[in-house]
Formats: C-alpha cells, sequence, structure tokens
C-alpha cells in the first residue's frame, strides 16, 4: 500500500529542490564541493565518551566513536554513502553518536577513497582493511575484537554487503551483522519499478545514481562482479544478520528489498522495514526529519540484540 510522503520530507523536498544533485554536467570534484559546501554540522549533537581519529598503516583514515562504557565494546563498523564519489565521515555524525550511545559499541566511521580518482575496486579494498584492523587489535583495549559488525547507507550498504561476501570468501574476520540502509545492489538498467516511479523529485534520482556509476566503474565488465553489485552473485549463502531499512520514496528502494528476500532465501537471518513516507538519506543525511532519529533506535536495537547474543 502506497501512502504519501511524509509532510516534513514535503517540506525538506520543496526547500532543497533546486539544490538537487545533477545528473552530469558537474564533474565529481565540482559535485563534492558542491555538496560539502551544502552541508552543514547540525547545531548539537550527542556527547559520547571520546572521538578520536586514526590513520591505519593502508592509508585509510578512520573516526572512532565510542561510549561511556567501562569494558571493551563491540565495534560496529560504518560506511558514508554518496554514490563511491561524493560524502565523508563527516556527514554521519548524529547517526554515528546516537548509534554509539544506544547500542553501547565502538562505531568506527570509514574515510574510504573516492571516485573516478580512485574507481572500483579501492572503496572495497579500503574497507575490506578496517575490518582486519579492527580484528587484529588495532583500535586498542576498548574495543573488543571478536566482535564486529558493518553497516552503510547507500554506497556504503553496499560496501557493507561487499565486505561481508569478501569475509566469507576469503576466511576473513566473523562478522555479527550487516546493517544495510537504502542500500544499492543492481544498477539502473536493470528493471526495478522505483527507478521508474521516483525517477525525479525525491532528492537521489536516477540520473544522478547513472552519474555516480559512471565515475566508480572503470570497465563495464566490472558491472557483472557480484563485489561491485552483489545482486550479481550465485551464492548468497553464509553471510551474516541481516538488518534492511529502505525508503518508500526510493529509486533503490526494489533492488534493496529483493536483496533483502534473496538473502532470506539462502538461508540468513533477515528484518526488513520499508520507512513509509520516506525518502533516500532519511537516516543518515537528513536527520531533522522524524523518522530519522526513529532508525537510529532501530539500528541501536537491532545491534543490541546481535552482540547480545554474542556474549
Amino acid at each position: 500500500m502506497t501512502v504519501t510522503l511524509d509532510p516534513a520530507v514535503k517540506e525538506l523536498l520543496a526547500r532543497s529542490a533546486p539544490a538537487e544533485a545533477p545528473a552530469g554536467p558537474l564533474t565529481a570534484p565540482e559535485l563534492r564541493a558542491a555538496f560539502a559546501a551544502s552541508w552543514r554540522r547540525p547545531d548539537s549533537v550527542e556527547e559520547v565518551a571520546s572521538v578520536t581519529d586514526h590513520v591505519l598503516p593502508s592509508g585509510v583514515r578512520v573516526r572512532i566513536y565510542l561510549p561511556d562504557v567501562a569494558t571493551p565494546v563491540p565495534a560496529f563498523v560504518w560506511i558514508h554513502g554518496g554514490g563511491w564519489t561524493i560524502g565523508s565521515i563527516d556527514e554521519n555524525e548524529v547517526a554515528s553518536r546516537a548509534v554509539c550511545n544506544a547500542a553501547k559499541v565502538a562505531v568506527v566511521a570509514v574515510d574510504y577513497r573516492l571516485a573516478p580518482e580512485h574507481p572500483y575496486p579501492a572503496a572495497p579494498d579500503d574497507c575490506y582493511a578496517v575490518v582486519e584492523w579492527l580484528a587484529a587489535g588495532g583500535a586498542g583495549e576498548a574495543v573488543d575484537a571478536g566482535r564486529i559488525a558493518i553497516g552503510g547507507e547507500s554506497a556504503g550498504g553496499n560496501l557493507a554487503t561487499v565486505i561481508s561476501m569478501m569475509s566469507r570468501d576469503r576466511g576473513g574476520p566473523p562478522l555479527a551483522a550487516q546493517v544495510l540502509i537504502c542500500p544499492v545492489y543492481g544498477h539502473p538498467d536493470d528493471g526495478f519499478r522505483s527507478y521508474v516511479d521516483y525517477a525525479e523529485g525525491y532528492g537521489m534520482t536516477a540520473g544522478a545514481m547513472r552519474f555516480f556509476f559512471e565515475q566508480y566503474v572503470s570497465d563495464p565488465a566490472q558491472l557483472n562482479d557480484p563485489y561491485l553489485l552483489p545482486l550479481r552473485a550465485e551464492d548468497l549463502t553464509g553471510l551474516p544478520p541481516a538488518l534492511v531499512l529502505t525508503a518508500e520514496y526510493d529509486v533503490l528502494r526494489d533492488e534493496g528489498e529483493e536483496f533483502a528476500r534473496r538473502l532470506t532465501d539462502a538461508g540468513a537471518q533477515v528484518e526488513m522495514t520499508r520507512y513509509s513516507g520516506q525518502i533516500h538519506g532519511f537516516y543518515g543525511l537528513y536527520t531533522d526529519l522524524p523518522a530519522s532519529p526513529r532508525s537510529h533506535k532501530h539500528v541501536a536495537s537491532f545491534l543490541t540484540r546481535v552482540f547480545d547474543r554474542q556474549a
């Protein structure tokens, strides 16, 4: 059943419509600069026990948010969105702090390399290096190296599942769960209805997604690689439990829900929720929306249950 847009979303779209990302007239660096200029740190964010930046031996930068807990806490690797092309660890301050406090986890935000300067597979390589670093105890005694979950929004959701697949296939660090917010799993030409129904006018556009793919993919043959598009995978068995959140008015809605069904069919434990009346970015980008803090609590509750089973 289709419902109407959340009134707060309508107001947001009316206010921001002239600033929607163009499908291609800007170069990636110009689009990146425009996004950075339009983003502002919220006036107030939750206090956490500490926030520290670290540079891994591989050169990847991470930001670790720690809760006020005396004993070692599980790690939640967080991968920001932005079509593998724009965005940074700064944009998810609100969500990262909220989940850190509510779930009592160390949120480890990854500043992976961006396309087109660093096309596929730079981003998954960076994110996988972070998981290996955590599992080896790189974050220190405050973080439980044996309890790691991973998650992300949009392109970050794509990368979270890709890292889960890489870890399975390589015998890498076991992951307790994956949190997938409005994830990218297919291509604009895959025929999903949401790409038609919500192509324009809802923030993320079909044209913008095509632009992002043009930046990320250097060889069209890579579009058949399941480490780039997990819907191409023939085998989804052995992946960790998943929380999948989609937005009703999002070009990526249908592929996220299709992937959730395929994961379930492959034997994974999957919780899937469609956030009615919401648009792409409701979780980590548009944190003034009433649904945003509700989704942070949703993620924190899921992580708490997952990690409690490991305790």
